[in-house]
């Protein structure tokens, strides 16, 4: 248990951003979800729809630090292939 002032509120401030980048990363998931959902369905103009809305957001996640810049583009990337492999 945190003994000083500063310690006390560093556990604050730990505490609260936790709940910001769950939020955060909860929110991307759901994002990348609905691809996959629309892949899964083959729905091709659905998947490309979700697709449009997810990169923002996974991108978004990167700039805040909830991800680290490189696994955000290979999961537009990854997610972009297997989109774009529904067309062929």
């Amino acid at each position: 248990m945190a003994n000083t002032t500063s310690a006390k509120k560093a556990t604050r401030k730990i505490a609260a951003r936790t709940a910001v980048n769950k939020a955060r990363r909860s929110r991307m998931r759901g994002y990348i979800r609905k691809v996959e959902e629309a892949i899964a369905t083959g729905d091709i103009s659905v998947a490309a729809e979700a697709l449009k809305a997810a990169q923002p957001e996974i991108q978004r996640a990167a700039t805040k630090g909830v991800l680290h810049r490189n696994t955000a583009s290979r999961k537009v990337s990854r997610l972009a292939a297997r989109v774009k492999a529904l067309t062929a």
